[in-house]
């Protein structure tokens, strides 16, 4: 991990941060989901919506205050499960564990906030893993069993930091392109 990064909170009014982290939507999904945001005024909107107050919106900064990275939770089910809307690092950042940090970063504050659950949904619009281009309907579990990376997929890095694949929505970006839903505790029962 980077050693002079610290992540924060910003203003929403913070228009350095705010083009910064729009920046790295635009530039971090190009390759994979390219129709995420492409322009700098829907990922500005992006950046906007996760700083609403209610939500969690996080930045990953270096010593000059550059945004390396940062991630997102909106609260469901009445603050007990929030869902990891948004996670972005800088490419040229990646595999240093600034992703890592920024999801520790969130479960602490989702802890905090006595949520008891992390879901996220990891799309597969590229056809980057063995549930792609099949249908899901059939022998559900069964294919997310035995499901492979066929090319970077990020739903490894999900499993490294404790997240379970709990189901997928099939086709949900169109015909053979599913959403796969992981999600993991950050509260366990005391008894």
């Amino acid at each position: 991990m980077l050693h002079n990064m610290r992540i924060v909170s910003s203003d929403p009014v913070d228009t350095r941060i705010l083009d910064q982290a729009a920046a790295l939507l635009v530039e971090g999904f190009k390759n994979n989901n390219p129709l995420a945001w492409p322009d700098m005024a829907s990922a500005r909107m992006e950046v906007h919506e996760a700083m609403t107050p209610g939500n969690i919106c996080r930045f990953a900064l270096n010593d000059e205050d550059v945004v390396l990275g940062w991630a997102g939770a909106i609260s469901q089910y009445s603050g007990h499960v929030w869902e990891l809307h948004l996670l972005v690092v800088a490419p040229h950042q990646q595999r240093r564990g600034i992703g890592r940090a920024l999801v520790h970063d969130l479960e602490a504050r989702v802890r905090e906030l006595g949520g008891m659950t992390i879901l996220l949904g990891t799309d597969d619009e590229a056809g980057l893993t063995t549930l792609s281009g099949i249908d899901l309907y059939d022998r559900t579990w069964e294919h997310i069993a035995n499901i492979r990376n066929l090319g970077k997929h990020p739903y490894e890095f999900y499993q490294k930091l404790g997240f379970r694949i709990v189901g997928v929505v099939p086709d949900a970006n169109g015909l053979g392109k599913p959403d796969i839903l992981m999600a993991k505790p950050v509260m366990t029962n005391q008894k």
